[in-house]
């Protein structure tokens, strides 16, 4: 069985945090294998714990994608709660009044291995902030629940840096946050005094069935492990009209809208023969987010194989299909996305307009993830120097 690096520290009882004035970022994913909650194990083993920070979808997990996250008390800890994640730019940040209370910052927040995913822009930002404040960034470190040995994708092009892409990483980036958080202090020189616990037993290859520990849904639009393997892919329909799932008891494992018809779009879909999936024609009516209360058609997403399965190929192919299926009902987000109002959100997700514009233009698969490959090996020479997992 893999060993968090939240087992390993509460297997010496947290000894490199004594003496320490400690906050931890945290939410309902930061326990061990036996579930138990790291404020919780903190205090009991009388840490100086004095403060907690909380990324979006809040301390406990409760809060919806994109809903401000307050300042407050822990219920549980009755510890100060200092969000990450207001309504405004500056509120993704630690306040440097509160590090100056600290002497050391401990991230322990289970990702699931996509850029746009974003507690990896959260733990950036306070590792930046630690550096200001001068003082130590620990990250606990968790398997990446979609393995470590597939990348898939393009890297963030300077103009469409955003909250779910602040650094030049490709859509799969295959690293865990440990490892991640290594990347971003020796390639963007984000400068923090880092310590990171390593996983124990844990190897590139493994997928989340394969480490023996329970999977705890880091947010409420992830409830598994095999949410997170097509995540790469089905983010994209964030940053359209397509409903994503939310609402419904497989969100992004399924996708659909009012006007669409199930089986032109599944056989569509299947027609191009996309690598290690297969398409069912589907029914829902979510019950809130986009759609809420209308039934839907659309598609459900079967891996058949996932060493094969490339989830970002196959979410530009169902914008892609569903686009060409819905004239002029399809129509890509406007409205203000992740802080930002004046680029589109697809854009932001994709970290280029390219794929749009090519969408619109009708291009084939092949021509819109030209160039893909060649920034991946740039990637991942880069990676090489950082990676702690064989």
């Amino acid at each position: 069985m893999v060993r968090t690096g939240l087992d390993a520290w509460v297997a010496n009882r947290f000894a490199a945090l004594a003496g320490k004035r400690i906050g931890a970022i945290v939410n309902a994913t930061s326990v061990d294998s036996r579930l138990r909650h790291l404020a919780d194990l903190m205090l009991e083993a009388k840490v100086d714990l004095k403060m907690l920070f909380a990324p979006e979808h809040g301390i406990r997990g409760e809060a919806p994608y994109m809903v401000a996250v307050h300042q407050g008390t822990d219920a549980r800890t009755s510890l100060p709660v200092h969000s990450l994640y207001g309504s405004t730019l500056e509120s993704l940040s630690p306040k440097l009044d509160a590090l100056r209370q600290l002497d050391a910052l401990v991230f322990d927040i289970q990702d699931v291995g996509s850029r746009y995913y974003t507690y990896a822009s959260t733990m950036a930002l306070a590792m930046k902030a630690a550096a200001a404040a001068a003082i130590g960034f620990y990250v606990l470190d968790r398997p990446n629940p979609i393995g470590g040995a597939q990348v898939e994708g393009n890297l963030v092009e300077e103009r469409f840096r955003s909250f779910v892409g602040l650094y030049p990483l490709p859509n799969r980036h295959g690293m865990t946050m440990g490892e991640l958080a290594r990347y971003l202090n020796g390639e963007e020189g984000v400068g923090a005094d880092l310590t990171v616990i390593e996983c124990q037993g844990w190897r590139r290859a493994q997928y989340w069935d394969s480490t023996g520990l329970p999977f705890v849904p880091p947010s409420p639009n992830m409830p598994t492990a095999d949410t997170a393997l097509v995540y790469p892919g089905m983010c994209l329909c964030e940053g359209t009209n397509l409903s994503e799932g939310r609402g419904t008891c497989r969100p992004f494992e399924q996708v659909g809208a009012p006007w669409l018809e199930a089986e032109a779009l599944a056989s569509e879909l299947n027609r191009e023969d996309l690598p290690g999936v297969l398409f069912r024609p589907v029914g829902f009516v979510p019950s809130f987010d986009k759609h809420a209360g209308t039934a839907c058609q659309g598609a459900m997403i079967h891996v058949t194989d996932r060493q094969a399965f490339r989830p970002l190929l196959t979410g530009i192919a169902l914008v892609r299909a569903a686009r060409r299926l819905s004239g002029s009902r399809f129509q890509w987000r406007t409205e203000p996305y992740e802080f930002v109002a004046d680029i589109p959100a697809f854009d932001l997700l994709c970290g280029t307009d390219r794929i749009r514009r090519g969408i619109e233009a009708d291009w084939p698969i092949t021509r819109l993830l030209e160039g893909f490959e060649t920034e991946v090996a740039a990637f991942l020479a880069k990676r090489a120097r950082y990676e702690l997992y064989g």
